[in-house]
């Protein structure tokens, strides 16, 4: 074939014709890849809009649980099958909880808090800020730990508790920050505030009345104290109930608190039911409450001279006798061993010690010991490395106890202090769990007759029983002592306006 043939010339019968293609044919020609390209940029820059038209309602959702390249044959040919069918693909959806949605209000100044105590006495003061600050309509800077009381222990916030969810669970109440902003930091760091304690089981009326025209005139106000600065009783049901809700939904502990806890719970549940004993046998506890029962004569000598070393602890002379016998004293680890044997608790059932080191060691854990051998500790369950940064950190070691103290079968506090209040408020939110709350008058005087052998043991056993039948943690009514919030019930104990009525 010739050149001729190549551009397009037929000879044929009657003469030479040249058939050249139309100018027409040849733009067609040229149009049909622009015009392909052109309709595929159209229809992927359709498809890229309407993806961004629903992004902010599955955006996130898409990019968690988009397929990758990893699908599974199956997975692939599924998604073959639905797109040769035009059908849309199904995308898998991650629920994360929603978040309330935030409370809108004119911002009357910012309350900046600082916690004293342990951990449950900061964590009630948290729940009690929150709603002084809700209710004065004011902003609430993440509140401040004590890092100076006897433990030292130097845990921020967010050391112990989720700070972000804290934050965000709240935000339909109360708008919560983790810092000054930096307007109002820079006034602060120049002494343009006003701090103060506020006084001890007020209404929140005193709150409005009081503390919320020092907030207006300053901007920023400090509240240096924060135990037990919200009464227990006389407040509107709506205040009562968001303390609850802070302390059994708001204040989480960080997830690897968390997950140890439940580590050591699952090592636990491995070997059948267990007790915890809140055994506040520890030196701190006896030098401050001046209880020296068992102690030898140095023992006794080394904590009164504690108890004279902190300026904070006002009671200094004290008789530990006459506290003991009025039942004011923590029930020492001997007298626990007699109580729980009087019960009837099973000798192969674990106890888990939720405190810290018992004083006097293992001279004084002998009884407990000899009557109960399943007897542990978070330190006998772990390893070292398990609890290595939780050393010297007092409040996140209690935190683990308390996760620990919700999930036992049985909860017995041997002092009436602030975990096993908290604990014992808890686990009747949670449905009235067993917690043997422990008449320590009663026991004091049962045992030293015991002892003394003018009482024999199925005497005791019995009469032991008899008086903590009604003392279990069912549902109940707090004591109201009008002008004594200290000798009423702790609402944080029994908080009757957020449980239900287990007989309703």
């Amino acid at each position: 074939m010739g050149w001729k043939a190549t551009m397009g010339v037929k000879v044929g019968g009657g003469g030479d014709k040249l058939r050249c293609p139309s100018v027409a044919a040849v733009a067609r020609s040229r149009m049909r890849p622009w015009v392909l390209r052109a309709t595929t940029t159209v229809l992927l820059w359709t498809c890229v809009m309407q993806l961004t038209a629903v992004g902010e309602r599955w955006g996130p959702r898409v990019l968690k649980g988009w397929p990758s390249c990893r699908t599974a044959a199956p997975e692939a040919a599924s998604a073959a099958a639905l797109a040769a069918t035009r059908l849309p693909m199904p995308v898998p959806v991650v629920e994360k909880a929603p978040m309330p949605p935030k409370r809108i209000y004119r911002n009357n100044g910012y309350l900046m808090v600082s916690c004293n105590g342990g951990l449950n006495q900061m964590r009630a003061a948290i729940c009690d800020m929150v709603v002084i600050a809700r209710y004065l309509n004011v902003t609430l800077i993440v509140p401040e730990l004590d890092k100076t009381s006897f433990w030292n222990d130097p845990s921020e916030f967010q050391d112990i508790f989720d700070v972000e969810h804290f934050i965000t669970s709240l935000r339909d109440e109360v708008r919560i920050l983790r810092e000054l902003p930096p307007r109002v930091k820079r006034r602060v760091e120049l002494g343009m505030f006003h701090s103060m304690p506020p006084i001890s089981w007020s209404h929140i009326s005193y709150y409005r009345n009081k503390i919320l025209p020092l907030i207006r005139k300053h901007k920023v106000l400090h509240l240096n104290r924060t135990d037990a600065r919200l009464a227990n009783n006389g407040l509107p049901l709506k205040v009562q109930q968001l303390r609850c809700r802070v302390n059994f939904a708001s204040l989480k502990f960080t997830s690897e608190i968390e997950e140890l806890g439940k580590r050591v719970i699952r090592l636990l549940r491995q070997n059948g039911p267990f007790l915890v004993l809140h055994l506040r046998y520890e030196m701190d506890m006896l030098a401050f409450s001046g209880c020296t029962e068992g102690c030898t004569r140095e023992e006794a000598d080394e904590l009164t001279r504690m108890r004279y070393a902190y300026p904070w602890w006002k009671e200094k002379v004290i008789n530990s006798y006459a506290k003991r016998k009025d039942g004011l004293c923590p029930l020492t680890p001997e007298e626990v061993a007699l109580v729980l044997r009087a019960l009837d608790i099973n000798r192969s059932m674990q106890i888990y010690i939720a405190a810290g080191e018992i004083y006097g060691g293992k001279r004084r854990m002998t009884a407990l010991t000899s009557a109960y051998p399943n007897v542990v500790r978070k330190e006998t369950l772990l390893e070292p490395s398990d609890l290595m940064f939780f050393q010297n950190h007092s409040s996140q070691m209690a935190a683990l106890d308390y996760l620990v103290s919700l999930e036992s079968d049985i909860f017995v506090p041997t002092y009436d202090g602030n975990m096993a209040k908290v604990v014992e408020g808890h686990r009747r939110f949670m449905g009235f769990k067993k917690t043997i709350l422990l008449d320590r008058k009663l026991i004091v005087e049962l045992v030293d007759q015991y002892n003394s052998g003018s009482m024999g043991w199925d005497e005791f056993s019995s009469l032991i029983k008899s008086v903590h039948a009604n003392r279990m943690g069912a549902a109940s009514r707090r004591t109201v002592i009008p002008d004594k919030p200290k000798e009423e019930d702790y609402f944080y104990a029994n908080p009757q306006e957020c449980l239900r009525d287990p007989n309703g």
